[in-house]
């Protein structure tokens, strides 16, 4: 192959260790290429059988060198061309080159022969600034000579209040104040500088009186501006001309920016004026001049509300004053109603801001938020069918934030609850001291008893939600939380009382002050029901959103109600237990049996309590009565574990049971009524009477277990020890029968049902009297 290619005009050895001398890089290039052809021919040519192909591989390769070398030479001979064109460009940017340097050095000789023949032009320069400085002060003396005068003249037009004639004088004077100064400047930039500073501030202090005419204007201006409402009702005339003058200004404005934007002639002194922005800006202050003088002691208490009032007149008689009259004194882009209605919200939003921030009650922050969310978008003001399209153009936003108002009514809430915590109090207060009044409680229309604290609190919490309500559903449901809190305040307190009453009274039961105690723990509860129904009144009213809207826990003034019932229940419980404990010792004695003598006088005390509970309010009255039953029977069967009367007979057990069913007819007269108005019992202790009856009569001992089964069977929560007490009295029961029967008990000892009442387990049998006993297997 290399054989080939020097053949075919491959480069000479001499010529590749020539370049391999300048380029190392060819010499390792020509051995890889070696390398790689001894690998093809050695691949091609492994068998002597493919040598017949040689001159065909021979003159492919061939072909392909003569084609890279030609591509080499176009590329080179390419490259050499550019070159060349390139080394042209440069020669002839050289020569360029050379000649505008020779240029600019001729350039450079002529400014410097020029420069030296302006200096002989100085003193004609001075001479022409003198000419021009002369020629201007002669063209402008009869203007300087009359600007005094002019000056006084517009000052009497401005103060007689001649203003469009003022005006016209002023412009005049600026013109001619604004001509001077150009001139003076066109003359020093002849000069070759800017006007100077003496020059400047003789011109200013010259036309000194013009700048004061502009400030004694526009204070007229804006003196007309601020009282235009009275004007427009009385002369428009001076309001129409303020307006046209300002126009004037704004148009002048306009003009000399757009003139002078982009000139290096600077504006007239004072411009632009911005009277148009003047105008609307005078406008909101005098609209805001009527809430300056108000301060917190003219607007105290009700004087607030009337200060509102006013204000609303106030504001729609000025918005009709602006709709009819000064709206049609403007041109229409002014939209005057619209400014008067901007600046009329912006001022009652700070003005309402700082009210609110005053030390205010509740009386005063209502009307606040009444004004705010009812009056003031209602259509009596802003929600008037003439201003509803101004408004929605203008989009005030509230007059208060929701920040504020959510402030407001935590104020407000937080002063209500004061002044209910106040007149709960004194109400409670007034309600202790009618506890020691020397006479029953009074009665309402149905006979029960009560006392004037209910009316008070449910009165004071109804109209407190009333009230809030017309503000809103928020406030209405705040109140009413804040009113459960109070209660359950309340009701917490007068439980503590009723407590404090119960035990001043047991201190003292013969005190004349407690004569009426019973009827007026009576009252109590029935305030309680009163007081009850009122609070679920109130939680009725309340939004269902509202009960996550409360952080704090919320009130249970119910539980409160039932614990402070509970409490009051408790203690008549207590006074008729006291009332028949002198009567309890004679029950279930041997004179008892005989006479039969306390129990008249048990029925008489129990007639006289439960009469009395006649005036309480169900259901209350029905649990009373229940209470008493329970508390009868079980100081009754207690009476009976005392053991007083053992019978010695089958007579003593007869007679025994017989008086003890008479007791439980009395009894059972007694509570005839409570049937009727209330739910019976699911276990009725009355019942409990002529079982023991029947218990203590049994003829056969030997019957005794299975009348002891039935008994526990009815009252599983009787025990051994009542069962022994009851087969003590009985007199009759062998050791034998007594072990069996309270073995039987023992082991047929039944779980309490689910709502039973317990009754033996309030009845605690008093210990054995004696001094040993038999080591028997139920002892051990």
């Amino acid at each position: 192959m290399s054989a080939g290619n020097q053949k075919n005009g491959g480069d000479k050895p001499e010529d590749m260790v020539a370049v391999a001398a300048v380029w190392p890089e060819v010499e390792r290039a020509e051995c890889l290429a070696r390398g790689a052809a001894l690998k093809w021919a050695s691949g091609v040519f492994c068998r002597p059988e493919h040598l017949e192909r040689l001159s065909q591989y021979k003159k492919r390769e061939s072909q392909r060198t003569s084609s890279i070398h030609t591509r080499l030479k176009s590329m080179v001979q390419s490259y050499l061309e550019g070159v060349g064109w390139g080394l042209e460009q440069l020669r002839e940017a050289r020569v360029e080159l050379k000649e505008v340097s020779h240029a600019l050095r001729k350039a450079g000789l002529e400014s410097n022969r020029n420069g030296e023949g302006m200096k002989s032009l100085e003193r004609l320069r001075e001479v022409s600034v003198n000419h021009c400085q002369l020629l201007a002060a002669v063209s402008n003396l009869p203007r300087l000579y009359s600007v005094r005068s002019m000056v006084l003249e517009t000052e009497r037009l401005v103060e007689s209040r001649r203003l469009l004639e003022a005006h016209a004088r002023l412009m005049d004077l600026e013109r001619w104040q604004d001509d001077i100064l150009w001139q003076l400047q066109g003359s020093a930039g002849t000069a070759g500088g800017a006007l100077s500073t003496e020059d400047q501030e003789l011109v200013t202090k010259y036309f000194s009186g013009v700048g004061q005419l502009v400030e004694a204007l526009g204070k007229e201006l804006w003196a007309v501006v601020s009282s235009a409402l009275a004007l427009a009702r009385q002369n428009p005339t001076p309001f129409v001309s303020a307006v046209r003058i300002v126009e004037r200004e704004e148009a002048l404005d306009q003009a000399l920016l757009e003139e002078r934007g982009g000139s290096s002639r600077p504006l007239p002194p004072g411009r632009p004026r911005c009277w148009r922005a003047c105008f609307f800006q005078v406008l909101e202050e005098a609209v805001s001049a009527r809430f300056r003088s108000v301060s917190y002691l003219h607007t105290r208490g009700p004087g607030l509300a009337g200060h509102l009032s006013a204000l609303q007149h106030g504001i729609m008689a000025d918005l009709a004053t602006v709709r009819h009259l000064l709206e049609h004194c403007v041109p229409p882009h002014y939209r005057l109603t619209g400014a008067y209605l901007r600046a009329s919200h912006r001022c009652l939003h700070a003005h309402l801001a700082q009210v609110s921030s005053w030390d205010l009650e509740s009386g005063e922050i209502f009307a606040v938020l009444n004004w705010v969310l009812h009056i003031y978008n209602s259509p009596d003001m802003m929600g008037h069918p003439e201003l509803v399209t101004e408004m929605e153009k203008e989009e005030l936003g509230p007059l208060i934030s929701t920040e504020g108002l959510e402030q407001l009514q935590n104020k407000y809430v937080q002063s209500v609850r004061k002044s209910v915590s106040e007149w709960m109090h004194k109400a409670l207060q007034v309600e202790l001291q009618d506890w020691q009044r020397d006479q029953e409680p009074d009665t309402d229309h149905e006979g029960f008893y009560q006392t004037s604290l209910p009316t008070i609190i449910t009165q004071m919490l109804e109209e407190n939600a009333r009230v809030a309500l017309m503000i809103g559903e928020s406030l209405r449901d705040q109140t009413i939380q804040m009113g459960l809190y109070e209660m359950e305040n309340l009701l917490n307190r007068f439980r503590e009382a009723l407590v404090e009453f119960g035990k001043e009274h047991r201190r003292d039961p013969s005190n004349n002050n407690n004569k009426f105690y019973l009827h007026y723990l009576l009252a109590s509860i029935s305030n309680c029901i009163i007081l009850k129904k009122s609070t679920e009144s109130l939680q009725q009213q309340q939004s269902s959103r509202s009960a996550g809207q409360f952080s704090r826990t919320p009130p249970n003034p119910l539980a409160a109600l039932d614990r402070a019932v509970r409490r009051a229940c408790r203690l008549v419980m207590d006074q008729l237990l006291l009332d028949l404990q002198p009567f309890l010792p004679g029950l279930l004695t041997r004179p008892w049996l005989v006479q039969g003598d306390p129990t008249p006088k048990l029925c008489r005390v129990l007639e006289r309590h439960l009469e009395l509970y006649g005036r309480v309010r169900p259901p209350c009255r029905q649990r009373l009565q229940e209470e008493a039953q329970w508390l009868m029977v079980v100081e009754y069967v207690r009476a009976l574990m005392q053991k007083r009367l053992v019978c010695r007979s089958a007579e003593e057990r007869r007679q025994l049971a017989q008086q003890m069913v008479q007791d439980d007819q009395q009894f059972r007269e007694i509570f005839h009524g409570l049937e009727g108005e209330g739910s019976v019992p699911e276990v009725n202790p009355l019942a409990l009477l002529p079982v023991l009856a029947d218990f203590i009569q049994l003829k056969d001992p030997g019957m005794l277990a299975l009348e002891v089964s039935g008994l526990a069977a009815k009252y599983p929560d009787i025990s051994e020890e009542h069962v022994s007490v009851l087969l003590d009295i009985r007199g009759d029961v062998s050791r034998d029968i007594r072990g069996t029967v309270l073995d039987l008990l023992e082991q047929s000892a039944p779980p309490l049902p689910a709502g039973y009442r317990p009754i033996f387990t309030d009845i605690l049998v008093p210990p054995s009297t004696m001094a040993f006993c038999l080591p028997t297997a139920k002892c051990a």
